[in-house]
């Protein structure tokens, strides 16, 4: 599976030339073959997205003969300026935002040819503000779109691609579509002057997948070609299901590996049903009453200072109950732990290669440094809890957390929403690297996959969103 993945994905490459450079601090890539003759594509991220994310819209645009170039928005990926103002006015962040995007357009802009612009989640609402004053942009293609900058006029040229399961934004897209043909319906191509529109689903995909969909970037490179009067004829390849397949088989292979390591004795958790619903409800409905109060707010991350916190307060007092009740973490074992973290290093290279942005900057070492002060003891009492755990212990065990989260978002929502934006990568982080973290405790004990795990979520927390500074 890893290999027939890793085929697919490389394939999706050959013959594009990858060339990574910087506009300012702006960390750009550009995507073309030796004979590319179309005009330029600027694709862009949406919330805590990253140029790797586009992927999957740039590589087939650019064996089609277009120049595509790929960017990060202050404060994501690799971008060492956070983004700052204020998020929920457009003379804010988002204005912010849209003048970068400008000054992309003007960098890579060629004369007497219009540029192309793909954009996904946030970043559609920053491509409309971007274009509406300028006539130097062409086809434009939204994908999970919104934006209150939409009329009847603007853009002139417009694809909306929604994922099946987005009923919300897929209505927002029929509207769009409607204010240029009153009764249009999702799958038509309107017409009104000079303004063309259509708007499309992808089936079986939602906000992320949609990235990936063989129907969204086909119709996207029609789209393209139909504005341009081009012809193309290239294979849009499963990327979307050969990341699933080379990410799920570094999983597995992973199990036969660990059981290599040295078997170390380590006694079983055995907790009554009365001491584990104790020792998962007291944490959930505690931790939000001691965190939020606190609010701490020095990290230039969006809420990851309170999420460290609310880690370590969660964790901490998991820890307290079960050393209570005699259950110890074991001792930690230096093979397993190196073990564990040099695999999530691999697949975390993967993931950065095909997927999303995994490595930081040096802006970012002290952020994650911070958050390891609350996701060690955190992942030590969850790794004591689930090593030898069934399913149903493990959901109950990490559903606890989540809804600890949920509490404190409803106590603040205001300045805690982007809570809920974490739960997703809780949830992957659970199943991936979770499950390989049992794979070790299962020989080396608790301490031991805890310890790792707690470094690989203030990780992967740390990378995943956006630096903000107010």
């Amino acid at each position: 599976m890893i290999l027939a993945s890793l085929f697919v994905l490389e394939f999706a490459r050959k013959d594009v030339v990858i060339r990574q450079f910087t506009l300012g601090q702006t960390p750009a890539t550009e995507y073309a073959t030796d004979t590319s003759d179309g005009p330029v594509v600027i694709v862009a991220h949406g919330f805590a997205g990253s140029q790797q994310m586009m992927q999957g819209y740039a590589l087939p645009l650019a064996r089609a003969g277009y120049r595509v170039v790929t960017f990060e928005f202050y404060g994501h990926g690799r971008h060492p300026i956070p983004m700052s103002g204020d998020v929920t006015s457009a003379d804010g962040t988002t204005r912010l935002l849209v003048d970068q995007t400008r000054g992309m357009i003007d960098a890579m802009a060629l004369q007497d040819q219009k540029i192309a612009l793909i954009g996904h989640s946030m970043a559609t609402d920053i491509l409309v503000r971007a274009a509406e004053t300028r006539s130097d942009i062409g086809p434009v293609v939204l994908l999970s779109a919104f934006s209150q900058v939409i009329d009847s006029d603007t853009p002139d040229t417009l694809l909306l691609v929604t994922g099946a399961w987005e009923p919300g934004l897929r209505g927002f897209a029929q509207e769009a579509l409607q204010m240029v043909h009153t009764g249009a319906s999702e799958g038509q191509t309107v017409t009104k002057g000079a303004i063309t529109r259509r708007a499309v689903a992808a089936p079986f995909s939602e906000h992320v997948s949609v990235l990936h969909s063989r129907v969204a970037r086909s119709e996207t490179l029609k789209w393209l070609d139909q504005a341009y009067g081009r012809t193309s004829d290239v294979a849009i390849l499963p990327s979307g299901w050969a990341i699933l397949g080379l990410l799920a088989g570094l999983v597995l292979i992973f199990r036969p590996i660990a059981s290599m390591l040295p078997k170390r004795h380590h006694t079983s958790v055995t907790l009554s049903p009365k001491k584990l619903a104790v020792i998962l409800a007291t944490p959930a409905i505690v931790t939000p009453l001691i965190a939020i109060p606190l609010a701490p707010e020095f990290l230039p991350v969006l809420i990851a200072d309170y999420l460290g916190l609310h880690l370590m307060v969660f964790g901490v007092i998991q820890l307290a109950l079960l050393r209570l009740w005699g259950v110890t973490s074991g001792r930690i074992a230096p093979i397993g732990f190196c073990l564990l973290v040099l695999w999530c290093v691999i697949f975390g290279a993967a993931l950065d290669r095909y997927a999303a942005n995994f490595w930081p900057i040096p802006q970012r070492l002290w952020i994650i440094a911070v958050l390891m002060i609350g996701a060690v003891p955190y992942m030590i009492a969850d790794a004591t809890l689930t090593a030898q755990a069934g399913f149903l212990k493990r959901l109950c065990t990490r559903m606890a957390f989540l809804i600890s989260l949920g509490i404190a978002v409803a106590f603040d929502f205001q300045g805690l929403f982007f809570l809920i934006m974490i739960a997703p990568v809780l949830v992957l982080f659970y199943i991936v690297f979770g499950t390989m973290g049992r794979d070790v405790a299962a020989r080396s004990g608790a301490l031991t996959s805890g310890l790792a795990l707690g470094l690989m979520l203030a990780w992967a927390l740390g990378v995943s969103f956006p630096l903000f500074q107010t």
